[in-house]
């Protein structure tokens, strides 16, 4: 008997060649060779949350996950990637609702009327100022400034111009009140500090040592209404084409002309209200400052609703930083053996005039903003986010 005991268990063999554990180390093998499943554990929570296969695609991109880097988990691009893990993501049988109402901007009524606000009340306040003099003057431009800046900021904070989960940066703000002044007050502060002035602080007239120009601010704040439409327009047909890409490089193509179209667009509504208000004000049009202003807002504004504001940041603190330069490179030559300070800003004033600055400053801005937005405001990730009710 000894010899055959340890053949007693033998008639369990075939029990354990039909039970389960022999067929385990198949899926184990599928799931290490299976890079799709990887790539939906690493992004489980994409997966889980995305309404469609767009979504996800978005995601992917914004994790760096390119075309060619979809070819690795054996898909042509990272459309065809997103639907594979949409299709995979267990949903316990329920039906997500349809994103086309919710993911294409709707123009409404209330932010419509919001971006009328501010460009209405500097009309208001431009008026206050030219019937008024001495301290009620004063009185009058303090008000009106408090009241457009109250209405600015409402108008941006709804609709296409508005973020939905962000909110206007404290930096950022204050550079856009000093370009905002500037071109009211710095030409005019400018002109008369080359020339040895100002003898006096502003007045409100045009024709005070300190000079005061209106149109510019009048044109930048009535063009909040072309600018929303402009960002709206861009925001839906985007989306749209969104819908029907099939590859992150067509999607950027087709997008790319969208944006300068839209942004060509705001430039010529913009040059239109700066002609109008100069001609209402009896004021020169200053449309080179002005088109560079107001193209350097637009772009800084349109990146930060689609979620890049580190750009738009440093750009309208270089602006700045280049008008406070050249102002106090004006004063600062006045003092002894320091007039070479001063070289460059009165070249450049000889050249060009006292906008020259304002010009170049902003100008270049845009320039910058223009050719990154070129490059992530086509990204199909940028138009994924969660934008401010519309």
């Amino acid at each position: 008997m000894d010899p055959h005991t340890p053949s007693a268990p033998a008639p369990r063999a075939p029990e354990i060649s039909t039970g389960l554990k022999p067929s385990t180390p198949g899926p184990a093998r599928r799931s290490t060779a299976d890079p799709v499943k990887a790539l939906m554990h690493r992004h489980r929570e994409l997966c889980e949350r995305a309404v469609d296969p767009l979504e996800i695609a978005a995601g992917l991109e914004a994790h760096g996950v390119t075309d060619r880097t979809a070819v690795r988990f054996r898909h042509r691009d990272v459309f065809s990637l997103a639907e594979e893990m949409y299709a995979r993501v267990p949903r316990d049988g329920e039906t997500p609702p349809p994103p086309a109402t919710e993911r294409t901007p709707r123009a409404r009524a209330d932010w419509a009327l919001l971006t009328l606000l501010p460009g209405a009340l500097c009309a208001a306040t431009v008026v206050g100022i030219r019937l008024t003099e001495g301290q009620s003057r004063l009185v009058a431009a303090l008000v009106g400034f408090l009241a457009v800046s109250l209405a600015m900021r409402t108008a941006l904070s709804r609709g296409p111009l508005g973020t939905a989960d962000r909110g206007p940066t404290t930096g950022s703000s204050a550079w856009t009140y000093w370009l905002l002044a500037y071109a009211a007050l710095g030409d005019g502060l400018l002109a008369a500090a080359v020339t040895g002035g100002p003898d006096a602080l502003p007045t409100g007239a045009a024709d005070a040592p300190w000079p005061m120009t209106t149109a510019p601010v009048l044109a930048l704040t009535l063009s909040c209404v072309p600018a929303a439409w402009s960002a709206h327009l861009f925001a839906a047909r985007a989306r749209r084409k969104l819908a029907v890409s099939r590859g992150l490089e067509d999607f950027a193509a087709s997008v790319r002309p969208l944006l300068l179209g839209t942004f060509a667009l705001y430039l010529c509504a913009l040059t239109a209200l700066a002609a109008l208000s100069g001609a209402a004000l009896g004021e020169p049009a200053a449309r080179p400052q002005v088109i560079a202003l107001g193209a350097l807002l637009y772009l800084a504004r349109l990146l930060t609703v689609h979620g890049f504001t580190h750009a738009p940041s440093v750009v309208l603190t270089a602006a700045t930083a280049a008008q406070g330069t050249a102002l106090a490179s004006a004063f600062a030559s006045r003092l002894p053996g320091c007039g070479f300070l001063a070289a460059p800003v009165d070249a450049l004033v000889d050249l060009w005039g006292p906008g020259g600055i304002q010009t170049l400053s902003c100008g270049l801005g845009a320039l910058a903003l223009l050719i990154h937005g070129a490059r992530k405001l086509t990204r199909a990730s940028a138009h994924a986010r969660t934008e401010a009710p519309c």
